[in-house]
């Protein structure tokens, strides 16, 4: 088997989902896609864009202006036409299993050089959209557990996580996305792009939108719980609509060497698993444990890792279950740079958006730690996870 490293991972900012107040409302999905790639090529010259070999694009929902993405923003970006390019649909997990596909080709000598990455505008292509679930799903399952709040609900309850304990964990992620923000740790990964203001002047956005400059818990505590009457899940616990794109540049170790350029980290190892569907959000617990299984790791052998904040009660469900890092906020090891419920969740983006953040952060503040973790659950129960580690 071939070494798979990582060359590089860039992303947008990520914007609110909004027609009249989100930054990105006048750019279109595989318009994010060809600014990554003008950028991914510019700061890579020695990869030209013939010498790829495949693009892998993860969507939640590739219909609309995201059918087929995958192949349509690359051509669309007029890029060589040469170049298979396509689409890959895992709910939220799009994006990682899209890098784990990518990655996979590559160790197995089937290609050198490829792009991984995802792509999601909940504005734009609403979540849900043009689905239509077969009635039989329905004889199986309770239809009004399936819906993402409802799932929350139940993961709150079934593991007697707190409100106070979810207020506390949404706070971190603020505090730590601002604290990121502030002291340029995003600068590396994020690529600038025009987008507009809420009065509709153009700008350069280069952080992301939804970090909250203070959090207060009383009026956290107060809000309404639209998913279940006298519920424990509010806006302020659960992740934002958002739009954004990330992608990475992956190549097999030896083409790396041979176009002399330089890498820190490589692709270790992935797994994926499904999961009870009306508790989706505890999925990366058995994509973990299989993981761990697989590799014999353990939760102690991991330095620093990116779990998507769906929302705080399935994302303090999997750190407890999996001993990854202390019960609650603050964290050592678990999204210290803010996670979802700050920065945003682009569906079949966020993927992709941890493993970029993950590289960035294990370089940062991480650069003795040797293996580093990214995972997240999906809609329908589904749940990915993937082990980086650092080359000698």
């Amino acid at each position: 088997m071939k070494e798979c490293v990582f060359i590089d991972g860039i992303r947008t900012a990520n914007a609110r989902a909004h027609n009249e107040k989100g930054w990105f409302r006048n750019v279109r999905p595989d318009e994010m896609l060809t600014v990554l790639y003008t950028a991914l090529f510019e700061r890579n010259p020695k990869v030209k864009p013939e010498m790829v070999e495949g693009v892998f694009i993860g969507s939640a929902n590739p219909s609309g202006m995201q059918n087929d993405i995958g192949r349509a923003a690359w051509l669309t970006s007029g890029l060589p036409e040469s170049v298979p390019s396509q689409t890959i649909c895992n709910q939220c997990p799009s994006g990682m299993s899209a890098t784990m596909d990518a990655a996979r080709a590559i160790m197995t000598g089937e290609t050198d050089i490829m792009i991984a990455g995802g792509a999601e505008d909940m504005e734009k292509v609403p979540m849900g959209a043009n689905m239509d679930i077969s009635p039989k799903l329905f004889k199986r399952y309770n239809p009004m557990e399936i819906p993402m709040g409802a799932t929350a609900e139940k993961v709150a309850d079934l593991y007697n996580i707190s409100v106070d304990d979810m207020i506390q964990f949404a706070i971190f992620s603020h505090e730590g996305a601002k604290m990121a923000r502030d002291t340029g740790r995003f600068k590396n990964e994020i690529i600038p792009l025009k987008g507009l203001k809420d009065d509709g002047t153009e700008f350069v956005v280069e952080r992301d939108q939804w970090i909250r400059e203070s959090m207060n818990p009383e009026e956290m505590k107060a809000m309404k719980t639209p998913f279940k009457e006298n519920g424990k899940i509010t806006a302020a616990l659960s992740s934002p609509l958002t739009a954004g794109a990330a992608i990475m540049l992956l190549m097999s170790r030896d083409k790396a060497d041979e176009l002399g350029l330089s890498y820190s980290y490589k692709y270790k190892f992935g797994a994926q698993a499904g999961n009870d569907p009306t508790v989706m959000g505890i999925g990366p617990i058995f994509s973990v444990k299989k993981l761990f299984e697989k590799t014999g790791l353990k939760s102690e052998d991991i330095g620093a890792v990116e779990l998507n904040e769906a929302f705080a009660s399935q994302a303090l469900a999997v750190i407890r279950e999996l001993k990854l890092d202390s019960d609650n906020a603050p964290f050592k090891k678990v999204n210290t740079w803010g996670g979802a419920i700050a920065l945003g969740h682009p569906l079949g983006e966020s993927g992709a958006r941890i493993l970029v953040t993950l590289l960035n952060r294990m370089k940062t503040d991480y650069p003795n730690e040797k293996y580093g973790l990214a995972t997240l659950c999906g809609g329908f129960g589904n749940s990915n996870a993937v082990i980086i580690e650092k080359i000698k």
